[in-house]
This record gives structure tokens, C-alpha cells and sequence, in this order.
């Protein structure tokens, strides 16, 4: 924003401590004036040797003491002024310097420099709150910046591929006129399907991240049974059992998103799983403030360390599966997304004997 040039705070300082003390001089000035008003006489008798004066005679001593006082009371203020103006310069200065690195730093960060840190030393004032909220703000600010492109970067790369397999197979079929048709379009079906999941996903994320959806009171646990319900066909293909459980389960939020959030779980969860006789485990509960979702399977044995990554975007736990069901590397991060988007938590943590808890918290009422 421009704005017209102004007055600097330093400045502002200054003279604020130079307006307090001349104010502080002028009042004790009055003060010293008013008691010698008050204990000493306007005329006094003057008496031979008790004085240099050798005349006897009525003196006005106030108006004597007025021009001694006058210059003298003059000469303090006109000090009072110079030392006011010259230590508050340097103390403004002094109290300030906190605030030039903090915008000092501001100013790099707006250059595209989201790396440098104030780190402001000393103890805790109100000056060193705001460098540390600052460099708080910046670290998030760096992460964020670096998973948005991390994220255009796999996105990318995950929509050239369908893109780049679909330009091959037109080309195979501009060059050999006489291969059959059948098996190209068959295939340029499966990669354009592909390649619409992958759209609608990022849209899908896109979307819960803005939180631009309405909001309603539901019941989480009739969510969990119209997902299942919806997705038991692709668990009898994988040869899986879902179990489901759960009360009326009252939470706050998005039925689209929710269920969205659910199915996603429990694909995740039977896709990645054992080849035969895998099991999935899907309930809903009431926790003391929360809603709780937790959808459970059997698989592989995964890290502790592995786990929590899982909810990046296009991260996977096991190598790229190729088949119909794979998903698109997003099921996760949408899911974490949209539990964020409703003000929830979301957790992964290794089961001991292979796969993978998810547990999901939300609110029980509206935020």
C-alpha cells in the first residue's frame, strides 16, 4: 500500500520524552516559585551589618529574587530541552531496534526469502513475542510452500503419464493403420478414466482445503454403513471381509465430505491388504467431545516411521499397485484434508501384527 511519507515513530518518541520532561522541569520550576512566594516576604527591612549593605532601608526582596530566578529557570529549561531531545533520540533508538529486524526480516520474506529467521536474543518483552510469532509464522509459511510444490510437482507428473500413454497409443494407431482398433480404445478408456480420477481428486482436495461446503448435524455412523455398503463389492473381488460396528455416532459437518472421507479409508483399506482372506475393521463411537471413526485392516508389516508420511500426496506404503483399484496416490491427503477441513484429527499409526489404525476425531457440535 502506498502511503504518503510521515513522521517516524523514532521521531514521535522523541519528542513525546522531551514534551514529558520539559513538563516534569516547568512543573518543579513553579513548584520551587510558589513556595518562595509563600515563605518569603515581598519587602524586607534591611539592617546595618547584617548585609553588605550599610544603608538601613525596606528592600523589595521579591522582585529581586524574580530576576535572579527568571534567567537561571530559563537556562534549566533550555537544558532540560537539549538533554531531552538528545536521550530520547538515543533511547527511542535503543527500543526500537527490535522492530527494524523484524522488518527488516518482513521485507526479505516479501523478496521470496522465506528461510531467514529473526531469532531476536533476549528476554521475553513484547518486542521478542512478535519475532518469535514471526519466525513461527515463517517456518509454517517455508513448509507450506514447500509441500504446495511438492505437490505441483507429483501432480504434474502424475497427469503427463496418462497424457504421455495416451499420445503413444495415437501414434500407434496413426502409424499402423492396420492394428486393431479394440485394444486401443480399450485402453485409452482405462488412462482417460485415469487421468478424470486424478482431476476429480485434486478438485476434490482443492475444495475441502478453501472449507467451501455447508455444514449439517449428522450421524457418522450411517455414514460408515452406506461406504461399506457401497464398496463391498470391490471387497468380495479382493477376497477381504469388512466388520463394521458402531451406535448413533452424532458429529457436525459435510455428509458429502464425510462420506467422501469414509469411502476413501476404507478403499485405502481394501486395496492395501492381504492377497487372500484380508479383514477390514470399520466403527464409529462417541468419545467425551468427539466423534470417532477408526477403520482397521490387516497387510503388510509398515514402519513407524514410514506411517505418518502416508498422508502426503501421491505417497504410498507399498510399491505402485497396477490394478483398476489402485487409486490415484491422493485417498489419504484428501481424507487428512477434509478432517482438517472439519476441525478433526486424523492419525495413522502401525498395527503389530501388519496394516494400518486410522483414527479419525471430530466434533461432536458445531465450532
Amino acid at each position: 500500500m502506498d502511503r504518503p511519507p510521515g513522521v517516524s515513530v523514532r521521531l514521535k518518541l522523541t519528542l513525546s520524552y522531551t514534551g514529558f520532561l520539559m513538563l516534569a522541569g516547568v512543573l518543579l520550576l513553579a513548584a520551587v516559585w510558589l513556595f518562595l512566594l509563600r515563605y518569603i516576604p515581598e519587602r524586607a527591612l534591611i539592617i546595618p551589618g547584617s548585609t553588605d549593605t550599610l544603608t538601613p532601608g525596606v528592600f523589595p526582596v521579591r522582585s529581586s529574587l524574580l530576576h535572579v530566578f527568571a534567567p537561571r529557570a530559563a537556562a534549566v529549561l533550555v537544558i532540560l530541552l537539549v538533554f531531552g531531545l538528545v536521550g530520547g533520540w538515543i533511547l527511542a533508538g535503543r527500543m526500537l531496534a527490535p522492530l527494524t529486524r523484524i522488518t527488516g526480516a518482513t521485507r526479505t520474506a516479501t523478496n521470496g526469502s522465506l528461510s531467514h529467521r529473526i531469532r531476536l536474543p533476549g528476554r521475553k518483552d513484547e518486542f521478542r513475542e512478535l519475532a518469535d510469532a514471526f519466525d513461527t509464522m515463517l517456518a509454517r509459511l517455508e513448509a507450506h510452500v514447500a509441500e504446495q510444490r511438492r505437490f505441483a510437482a507429483n501432480a504434474s507428473h502424475e497427469l503427463r503419464t496418462p497424457l504421455a500413454i495416451s499420445k503413444a497409443l495415437l501414434e500407434v494407431a496413426r502409424t499402423d493403420p492396420d492394428r486393431d482398433t479394440g485394444e486401443l480404445v480399450e485402453r485409452l478408456h482405462t488412462v482417460n478414466t485415469r487421468a478424470i480420477d486424478l482431476t476429480e481428486a485434486l478438485l476434490l482436495l482443492s475444495r475441502a482445503e478453501q472449507r467451501s461446503f455447508t455444514r449439517e448435524h449428522l450421524d457418522l455412523s450411517l455414514v460408515v454403513e452406506e461406504a461399506t455398503e457401497t464398496l463391498l463389492p470391490l471387497a468380495e473381488k479382493h477376497g477381504v471381509t469388512v466388520e463394521i460396528r458402531g451406535d448413533l455416532t452424532p458429529t457436525f459437518g459435510s455428509q458429502a465430505l464425510l462420506l467422501q472421507l469414509t469411502m476413501n479409508l476404507v478403499h485405502n483399506a481394501i486395496v492395501h491388504n492381504l492377497p487372500e482372506r484380508g479383514t477390514v475393521w470399520v466403527s464409529a463411537d462417541v468419545r467425551p467431545g468427539a466423534a470417532v471413526l477408526t477403520v482397521e485392516n490387516t497387510g503388510e508389516q509398515l514402519s513407524p516411521e514410514l506411517v505418518p508420511t502416508l498422508t502426503e500426496p501421491f505417497r504410498r506404503g507399498t510399491e505402485r499397485l497396477r490394478t483398476d483399484h489402485a487409486g490415484v496416490g491422493l485417498g489419504l491427503a484428501i481424507a487428512d484434508t477434509i478432517t482438517q477441513a472439519h476441525d478433526g484429527t486424523l492419525t495413522l499409526a502401525p498395527r503389530p501384527a501388519g496394516g494400518i489404525r486410522i483414527t479419525v476425531e471430530l466434533p461432536t457440535a458445531a465450532p
